[in-house]
């Protein structure tokens, strides 16, 4: 605790670009942008609405330059030393682009190190608009610079010079735990006698030697949710999931493969299954693969992805099935949780399905009112920012029923639902 609250009080914050605050006389190095000209401190195109303050900080984005281009702070003397904590790890900026694009945010130790940029998409161009940037998964980080990607353009390129400006970035607490499953994946139904399970509660298991290899690039935690073993792949750019040699999983006689997923981010999931062939070992010519792709998973929410084994067309065996491989977008920053994960006979006609939420709302996103899509009463309905702030409760919400959000500022919010029999949560966007 003492180390976290000494770190905030080192580092300089919020960044707001004021004469009297921090930002304007920081040492601002333009990297990557063709000829690099440099950041300027300037009036607010917009003094209004969700920026109000007087000075901003603007940066042209040359066609010329790399998607990359951005700026950094010095070293120790600008934004000081400070650690991620549960304290400061939820960064919010605000931005005024002419252009949808990514923009990222990453830090850097003294030595230079880092583990990389997280990056969010703007949403509206020509007005004031507030990503927000979830370093969570970076708790216990040492940095002392600040790294900015106002337009990170990679597809498309940058068609031309595109004017970007950055104001108020603010360093504030997670909040309570809304990026994690409330409630446990569902209990799967079919016969054990008909499943061979990698992990999953109601069987046993068969034997695997690594559930992150060494050339994995991402965090695995093993946690419980509601008393459910689950895994949890954070900062996850890919994963590598082995049973090989002796534990090699013959799937041969099995119909589907089954995962339960719960990510708070990521907009596209992957998976890959590698057959060592019948040699069973890694290379040797005989190896195959195959990758499946599901996009736009619901969020905040379980998705169960029950794969027929024969959408995998590039496996000409399954008898040898050694490599689970498990990537997506975001690349680096993606979180993930999964649980039963298992291949079943069960001839269901079920393909790519992903089981919908509890509760979800329509239109999302939206500036006035949603409707809760749920058949039952709700007892409670809990509005939290993405900072972890409490902003609306409502109690005893009929079915179906409509909220009023017209007060509520753009952004990203987590809302929370309690019915008689369950307690789930979904995304919405107010824009």
């Amino acid at each position: 605790m003492f180390a976290a609250v000494t770190g905030l009080k080192a580092q300089k914050t919020p960044i707001d670009f004021e004469t009297s605050g921090n930002g304007a006389a920081f040492t601002w190095t333009t990297f990557e942008d063709d000829a690099n000209p440099a950041v300027e401190i300037v009036a607010n195109p917009s003094s209004s609405g969700l920026n109000v303050s007087s000075k901003v900080a603007k940066f042209t984005a040359m066609k010329a330059g790399q998607p990359w281009a951005g700026f950094e702070s010095k070293h120790g003397s600008d934004i000081g030393t400070f650690t991620l904590s549960a304290s400061n790890c939820i960064v919010k900026m605000l931005v005024w682009k002419s252009v949808k694009s990514d923009v990222g945010i990453k830090f850097a130790s003294a030595s230079g190190a880092s583990t990389g940029e997280i990056k969010v998409a703007n949403t509206t161009v020509d007005a004031w608009e507030e990503l927000v940037f979830d370093f969570s998964a970076r708790i216990g980080e040492s940095n002392d610079q600040i790294i900015i990607f106002p337009d990170f353009a990679t597809t498309p390129a940058r068609s031309a010079d595109n004017i970007c400006y950055i104001d108020n970035i603010r360093f504030e607490s997670s909040g309570p735990a809304l990026d994690v499953p409330l409630v446990a994946a569902p209990t799967p139904t079919a016969a054990a006698t008909n499943v061979i399970s990698m992990f999953s509660k109601p069987y046993t298991d068969v034997a695997v030697n690594t559930w992150r290899t060494d050339w994995s690039v991402g965090v695995l935690s093993d946690i419980n949710i509601a008393g459910d073993a689950t895994k949890k792949y954070a900062g996850l750019d890919f994963v590598g999931v082995e049973a090989t040699g002796v534990n090699s999983i013959n799937a041969s006689g099995m119909s589907f493969f089954h995962v339960d997923a719960w990510t708070p981010n990521m907009t596209q999931i992957r998976m890959k299954w590698v057959d060592f062939g019948a040699d069973n070992a890694y290379g040797g010519g005989d190896d195959t693969e195959h990758e499946v792709s599901f996009s736009n998973p619901t969020q905040k929410a379980w998705n169960s992805y029950k794969i027929p084994m024969s959408d995998f067309t590039g496996l000409k065996s399954s008898s040898h099935l050694s490599q689970l491989i498990l990537s997506g977008t975001p690349t680096g920053s993606g979180v993930i949780y999964i649980d039963n994960v298992y291949f079943s006979k069960t001839a269901a006609s079920v393909s790519k399905s992903s089981v919908k939420p509890v509760v979800t709302l329509y239109p999302n996103p939206s500036n006035k009112t949603v409707t809760l899509n749920c058949e039952t009463s709700m007892d409670e309905v809990v509005i939290y920012s993405a900072s972890g702030t409490l902003v609306k409760t409502l109690h005893n919400v009929k079915p179906n029923g409509s909220i009023d959000i017209s007060g509520l500022a753009q952004g990203i919010y987590h809302v929370s639902i309690k019915t008689a029999a369950t307690l789930s949560g979904v995304q919405l966007v107010v824009q």
